[in-house]
């Protein structure tokens, strides 16, 4: 007897197949994810000591607003890259 996940799995695959991807979509979905984590990783690191500053000067406005900055711009890396590997992925 199939539990309810394996069920539901069996139902998802039908629906929309998972697709092989070929060994040049897997090294180009690779360089994407180093290239993002290396933007990630710059961004965090300026706005964090940007962020110490704001604390260290008791700047409470100031650090709000590289605290959003910081979530906004983090959110529309992770959008944008996995805009870029839906886009390998498909081709």
């Amino acid at each position: 007897m199939k539990s309810a996940y394996e069920l539901a799995m069996e139902r998802l695959q039908k629906q929309a197949p998972t697709s092989k991807l070929t060994a040049a979509q897997k090294e180009k979905i690779s360089e994407l994810d180093v290239l993002y984590k290396a933007k990630r990783a710059e961004k965090e690191l300026f706005l964090k000591g940007e962020l110490e500053k704001a604390r260290a000067k008791g700047d409470g406005e100031a650090y709000e607003q590289l605290q959003q900055q910081l979530a906004r711009e983090l959110k529309r890396l992770e959008e944008d890259w996995d805009e870029k590997k839906e886009k390998v992925r498909t081709k």
